[in-house]
């Protein structure tokens, strides 16, 4: 007796046809119901154990287990609610994060040829600089002064060459400095390093087993001997075959990036909008 009155109030006419548009909504748009739903995959499981053993070095008990999971859930819904305000947007911190990982898949989807000896070798031929071994020098020196030229340097040259003559040990002669005395077996690029270019250029052209100068160098003039020199080498490829292929690598990494990046770009349209030169002062 008391349902056909309730059948004619209008306020649940509205509800049914309300229960009747949210059904019919969720089902034409499982992925809205889908973005409520977090799914714990076997491959998640397995991301967080190897997470686990690479941090603990050991399997998780079955609490720790339930633990990566809750934390897993925990950090999902945060992810979900904040994409859900639009905080990814504009923050530069996600951008360059988003960025990065599309890079890494980027390299992995060129990562899968290993480069044969003869791409290694075209490799080292196309970049032999990279690849050259610097001229190692063996040397002595004796700072003269912190002028490269004039009197006072030539007087203390003249002083040098006659207490070595006299069979003085070179490491007492000269002006005190913190700059070694002698280097054994050195690659001309450290020389350069600690003594400037020109110093280390020049003990290329220097005779062998001769006393020579001044030879200027960033620090002043400079007495030298070299004892041992060693000419640099363009190396054949089974001399420096794992550093050719990790520049090759990088090289590939770097071109994959370039390639993905401009495929990409393609598909956009880039306007700059901005305003007149006079309108900006």
């Amino acid at each position: 007796m008391r349902m056909r009155p309730l059948l004619r109030e209008p306020m649940l006419h509205f509800l049914l046809i309300g229960i009747a548009l949210f059904g019919a909504y969720r089902w034409m748009t499982p992925g809205a119901a889908a973005a409520d739903r977090i799914v714990i995959t076997q491959g998640v499981v397995e991301d967080l154990v190897t997470q686990h053993v690479a941090a603990k070095g050991r399997a998780p008990s079955d609490a720790e287990m339930e633990q990566l999971i809750e934390s897993y859930v925990h950090d999902e819904i945060l992810y979900r609610e904040g994409m859900k305000l639009g905080l990814d947007r504009d923050d530069i911190v996600v951008k360059r994060r988003v960025r990065q990982k599309i890079e890494v898949i980027a390299e992995e989807d060129a990562s899968t040829r290993t480069p044969t000896d003869a791409d290694l070798s075209a490799y080292l031929a196309a970049n032999r600089a990279r690849f050259v071994q610097p001229a190692v020098v063996t040397f002595e020196q004796v700072l003269l002064g912190r002028s490269r030229s004039g009197p006072d340097v030539m007087a203390a040259l003249a002083v040098t060459r006659a207490a070595l003559r006299n069979g003085t040990d070179a490491e007492t002669l000269g002006v005190p400095t913190l700059l070694p005395s002698h280097m054994t077996h050195a690659p001309v690029d450290l020389v350069a390093r600690d003594f400037g270019a020109a110093f280390a250029a020049a003990l290329e052209a220097v005779p062998v087993g001769e006393w020579a100068g001044p030879i200027g160098s960033s620090f002043g003039g400079h007495y030298v001997r070299v004892s041992e020199r060693t000419p640099a080498v363009s190396p054949e490829l089974v001399a420096v075959h794992d550093q050719v292929l990790r520049e090759w690598e990088n090289d590939r990494r770097q071109r994959a990036r370039h390639d993905a990046y401009m495929k990409m770009r393609g598909g956009y349209e880039i306007r700059i909008e901005t305003k007149p030169q006079t309108e900006r002062r």
